[in-house]
């Protein structure tokens, strides 16, 4: 996203638009770029699950996030719960009360889904969605986006030492990281193979892997003429929507599964009936 009005941007993904509720407060001491490499510098898996962890957490404090009576939540759970443990990823999951089409994975397993974003999709172009942004997890995209961000952001006294160690943050330094992390930008190859992920995921658990293909062709018309960071993110340095889209359906011909999909609707809410009183 931009990082004017950020908030994220799944990943997967993942896909959102940015807005100033969405933001991250970077508090009033502002932190100057790092430019200096470190010398034997290391960032493990772990090392950027506990920061993005932190930052998460910093994000789930500042915007709006649905309670677990809230409908969202409840169709989030009923679509995604049984995912929490994903090719050997531990994931959580929460939805941002917030309108735009938006949803992102982290280092940490984290994923959060907008509300915006379920708004205008059915369960599996939603799966499709969350598959692709826990891809760039699967495939440390997000270890690495986190890395630099920690690098070039954040530990300027660690840096200049040429430490070789992971050292702690400060509130300040962890906004200005969660933020360099969400507005990081991933390689054609990345997003390539987070696609692919996408697909294997539907696949593998025998989802309609044709929503793959309905999702970037509704993410394409998002896009047309709207200010969309997280689909500009999720669309950098690759092909158009509409190109993946039609990379989705020739995975799906050459499995001899494509199928012109057909948009789930949602089922309307049982009526409460009240019994009239007898006089």
């Amino acid at each position: 996203m931009k990082k004017s009005t950020l908030f994220l941007t799944l990943s997967l993904a993942t896909l959102g638009i940015s807005t100033v509720n969405a933001q991250i407060n970077l508090g009033e001491r502002a932190l100057g770029a790092v430019q200096k490499g470190v010398t034997g510098f290391t960032f493990s898996d772990s090392d950027a699950a506990n920061l993005a962890k932190e930052a998460v957490a910093k994000m789930d404090k500042e915007n709006p996030v649905a309670d677990d009576k809230d409908p969202y939540t409840i169709r989030l759970k009923k679509v995604f719960g049984k995912h929490t443990n994903e090719n050997g990823l531990t994931l959580n999951f929460k939805v941002y009360k917030l309108k735009e089409v938006n949803a992102f994975a982290c280092a940490d397993g984290s994923v959060r889904v907008y509300s915006g974003l379920m708004d205008i999709m059915d369960d599996n172009e939603l799966l499709a969605v969350i598959g692709h942004e826990i891809g760039h997890v699967a495939n440390h995209d997000t270890r690495d986006a986190i890395k630099e961000a920690y690098k070039k952001e954040a530990l300027v006294d660690a840096v200049s030492s040429q430490s070789d160690k992971v050292a702690a943050v400060t509130d300040s330094q962890l906004g200005k990281i969660g933020n360099a992390m969400i507005d990081s930008r991933h390689s054609r190859k990345q997003e390539s193979e987070a696609d692919t992920y996408s697909y294997d995921f539907m696949k593998r658990n025998k989802y309609n892997v044709n929503a793959v293909e309905s999702a970037f062709n509704i993410l394409a018309k998002q896009s047309e003429g709207k200010e969309a960071s997280f689909i500009e993110k999720m669309l950098s340095s690759h092909p158009e929507a509409k190109a993946r889209a039609a990379e989705a359906k020739a995975r799906a011909e050459k499995d001899g599964l494509y199928k012109p999909y057909v948009k789930q609707t949602a089922k309307p809410a049982a009526k409460k009936t009240t019994k009239k009183k007898k006089k």
